[in-house]
C-alpha cells in the first residue's frame, strides 16, 4: 500500500517559492505602480505549465548569466501571485477573492495553459459566484468570448440572459455589448422576452454604436440621410434576427415602420405583406421565440425559479439551479383570472394530476407547494413522501429561498374544498377566507420557515399541472 504526504509536500514546495536563493527565473507581472517582480524554478514551471515550458526554449526570454528573466504586464501581481502559489502547492482559496481578480485568474490560467486550474475557476464562477456574474454579464460575455475554450462559461451567461433578460437589456451598459455576443443571443430561439422590447433594445444599441449618433443624437427627427445610412449599416445584420411575426400590428405601427429607413426594401416589403395580407415573410423566416422547453409561463415568479422547482421535485436540493426540463407545466388556474372562489379553485385542478400552487403577497413575498397527488374527489387527507412546500422573498429570488418536505404523516396534503379553505398542505400552508397562512401546524413538514400564524393578504394566485415529459 502506498503511502500519501501531500501535505508536507506542498508546505515545503511553498517554503521554497517563498524562500529559496537557488532561483533562476524572474517573472515581472503587471505595469507601472502595479508591478512587482517574482522568482521562481525554471524546473518546477516547465513541469506544471505548457506555457512555460515552450517559452524557456523559445528565442523570445531574456537570459543572463544562466538567470531567466520574463515579463508579463497583462497580469496583475495578485492573480500571479494566486498563479503560483497553485503551481507549485496544487492549492488554491478564491473565498476571499473579488470577482474581478477571479475572472483575471480565468483568462491568465488560459493563456499559461494550465487546464485543470482553468476548469476550476471556470466552474467555481458558475457555481460560487453567480450573482456577480449575473451583475456583470457585459463584462464577462466580452472576456470569456475572447477564451475558445471557455465555452462552458459563455453558454451559462447566455442561458442565464436568456431566462431573465429583464434586468441585463435595461442596464446601462448593454448598449456597450460587442456586436458578436449581441449577434449569438438574437439569434437564439429561448430568448424569453417580447419581440417588440428585443427590437426597443436593438435600436438603443445601434444608436449607441453609430458614429455620430450616439445618446447626444438620439432624437430621431433630427436625422439626416447620412444617419439613417449608418444606422442602417450598424443594424443590416440583426434585423434579420427578429421575429417580426411576433410583434402585434399596432407595435409595428408605433415603433417598427418609424425606422422603415433602415431596414432593407425588400424585408420592409413582405413585412408590410404580413401585416396587411398575414402572407408569411420569406426573409425573416426564423420561428418565434418559444423559451425553454417545458418552461413555466407566470404573473408571479420569473423563470429561472422554474429550474429550482423542478429540481426539487426530483428531489435535488443540491443543484438546485441547473438545468432540468424533465416537466411541462400548464396553467389551470389563475386568480385574476378565474376569480377568488374556493370552488372554481376546486374544479379548475380537480381531476389534473400533480400541480404546483404560487401565491404572491402584498409584501411581494411568494409562496408555494407541489402536490403529488393532486385533487381526486376524495374528500380525505392524504399522505405524501414527496410533497413539500416553498418561499422566494421575491420573483427571482435565488438565494433566500426555503423549502419544507412533507414528514409523511396522514395528513400531508388535504384533497377537499370546502367554501372557506381553497387547499391545505398539512395546514402548514394554506388559504382560509382570503387570507394566507403559513406555519400555523408544523406538525407534518419540516418547520424552515421561522414563523407561525401569519394571515397575509393575497395578490395573486396560480396553479400549474405538472406532467412529466
Amino acid at each position: 500500500m502506498t503511502s500519501i504526504f501531500h501535505s508536507g509536500l506542498s508546505k515545503d514546495l511553498l517554503s521554497l517559492l517563498n524562500d529559496a536563493d537557488d532561483y533562476n527565473v524572474i517573472i515581472q507581472v503587471g505595469e507601472n505602480r502595479n508591478m512587482k517582480e517574482f522568482r521562481a524554478h525554471s524546473v518546477i514551471l516547465r513541469a506544471r505549465s505548457p506555457y512555460f515550458k515552450s517559452a524557456f526554449s523559445a528565442d523570445w526570454i531574456s537570459k543572463k548569466n544562466n538567470m531567466i528573466t520574463i515579463n508579463k504586464p497583462n497580469i496583475a501581481p495578485t492573480v500571479f501571485e494566486m498563479v503560483l502559489k497553485y503551481i507549485y502547492t496544487g492549492e488554491l482559496d478564491l473565498t476571499k477573492q473579488s470577482g474581478e481578480d477571479i475572472l483575471s485568474l480565468l483568462v491568465s490560467s488560459d493563456e499559461l495553459l494550465i487546464e485543470e486550474l482553468f476548469n476550476h475557476v471556470q466552474d467555481y464562477l458558475i457555481e460560487k459566484k453567480t450573482s456577480w456574474v449575473q451583475k456583470n454579464f457585459v463584462l464577462v460575455l466580452h472576456t470569456v468570448f475572447q477564451l475558445t475554450s471557455c465555452k462552458k462559461l459563455q453558454d451559462y451567461c447566455l442561458k442565464s440572459i436568456c431566462e431573465d433578460p429583464e434586468s441585463f437589456i435595461s442596464s446601462k451598459m448593454f448598449p456597450s455589448l460587442d456586436k458578436d455576443i449581441l449577434f449569438d443571443l438574437l439569434k437564439r430561439d429561448d430568448f424569453q422576452i417580447n419581440e417588440i422590447d428585443i427590437w426597443d433594445c436593438l435600436i438603443k444599441w445601434g444608436i449607441e454604436q453609430t458614429p455620430g449618433l450616439g445618446n447626444k443624437n438620439s432624437d430621431r427627427t433630427k436625422w439626416n440621410n447620412e444617419n439613417y445610412e449608418g444606422i442602417k449599416k450598424t443594424l443590416n445584420q440583426f434585423v434579420p434576427l427578429i421575429r417580426f411575426v411576433g410583434i402585434s400590428s399596432k407595435d409595428f405601427f408605433d415603433k417598427v415602420r418609424p425606422y422603415k429607413a433602415i431596414i432593407s426594401h425588400h424585408i420592409y416589403e413582405e413585412l408590410e405583406e404580413f401585416y396587411y395580407k398575414k402572407t408569411l415573410p420569406k426573409t425573416t423566416t426564423l420561428p418565434p421565440r418559444t423559451g425553454k422547453s417545458g418552461s413555466l409561463t407566470s404573473k408571479i415568479i420569473k423563470s429561472k425559479l422554474v429550474n429550482i422547482i423542478s429540481n426539487w421535485i426530483d428531489r435535488n436540493n443540491s443543484a438546485a439551479r441547473s438545468n432540468n426540463d424533465k416537466y411541462k407545466f400548464n396553467l389551470i388556474y389563475l386568480m385574476s383570472r378565474d376569480g377568488f372562489d374556493c370552488r372554481t379553485f376546486y374544479n379548475k385542478c380537480n381531476g389534473q394530476g400533480p400541480f404546483v400552487v404560487l401565491i404572491k403577497i402584498q409584501s411581494k413575498k411568494i409562496y408555494g407547494g407541489y402536490n403529488p397527488i393532486g385533487y381526486t374527489g376524495r374528500n380525505l387527507w392524504l399522505s405524501s413522501t414527496e410533497s413539500f412546500i416553498f418561499s422566494f422573498d421575491n420573483d427571482q429570488d435565488i438565494h433566500n429561498m426555503k423549502i419544507c418536505r412533507s414528514l409523511n404523516t396522514n395528513c400531508s396534503v388535504l384533497d377537499y374544498c370546502n367554501y372557506d379553505k381553497f387547499f391545505s398542505f398539512g395546514d402548514m400552508l394554506f388559504i382560509y377566507e382570503q387570507n394566507l397562512f403559513v406555519g400555523y401546524n408544523n406538525d407534518h413538514y419540516e418547520n424552515n420557515f421561522g414563523e407561525k400564524n401569519s394571515p397575509y393578504i393575497i395578490e395573486e394566485i396560480e396553479v400549474f399541472s405538472v406532467v412529466k415529459k
